[in-house]
């Protein structure tokens, strides 16, 4: 934290095609990950591989451009580290963005979904970066994730897509990790919808991540 004035309450970690959010912030400290100790390398093209500080909108945010795949060789517990991370720097709000394939009727290529809840499938199947001793500081040992997903913050972003004229291409669904790299079969995304899956992808999301 020397090396930057800022400390942010809100982290964001942007997904395939919205890194430039980062370049938008004003007062810019970055970094490069290969600069800071313990930081995984992005591979994925299209993923800068910076940490960005710096204020959006009157808030101090720090923003990950590019991100670490469990499908890239990395364990879990690596993918995880930069939320650990945030907790440390006094993150207290945490905004998760990427990609993903829809399997619901009513969402179509490039709409937007405001996550509600998750099924975690290798977390089922026993790979969980909150494996091993628990450290307090950044959670219980069971974390409930009944409520991972603020219903707040989901309320506002709803009315945001209203303000701003997009609330037709915008709605809450279901993500489902999957651990990749390839695409599902067909009979997966059959097995999926009929799970209640709206929408699927390779990235961890909140069981995995604790703030």
């Amino acid at each position: 934290m020397s090396q930057t004035k800022h400390r942010p309450q809100v982290a964001i970690i942007c997904g395939s095609g919205l890194g430039m959010l980062a370049d938008t912030l004003k007062c810019q400290d970055s970094f490069a990950y290969s600069d800071i100790p313990g930081f995984p390398q992005s591979t994925v093209q299209g993923h800068a591989g910076r940490l960005v500080f710096g204020e959006l909108k009157g808030k101090t945010c720090v923003c990950m451009q590019g991100r670490f795949h469990m499908y890239e060789g990395h364990s879990l517990c690596k993918t995880t580290f930069p939320v650990r991370v945030f907790k440390l720097l006094g993150v207290d709000t945490l905004i998760v963005t990427n990609a993903a394939g829809s399997l619901a009727d009513g969402l179509q290529p490039g709409d937007i979904m405001v996550i509600k809840d998750h099924v975690n499938f290798p977390g089922m199947g026993g790979l969980n970066p909150l494996t091993g001793p628990n450290d307090d500081k950044f959670g219980p040992r069971f974390p409930a994730m009944s409520g991972c997903y603020d219903k707040g913050l989901r309320c506002v972003a709803m009315e945001v897509a209203k303000q701003l004229g997009v609330a037709n291409i915008m709605q809450e669904g279901v993500y489902a990790m999957v651990g990749g790299p390839n695409f599902e079969s067909i009979a997966e995304a059959r097995l999926l919808h009929r799970l209640g899956v709206d929408a699927v992808a390779l990235f961890p999301l909140m069981d995995e991540i604790i703030i």
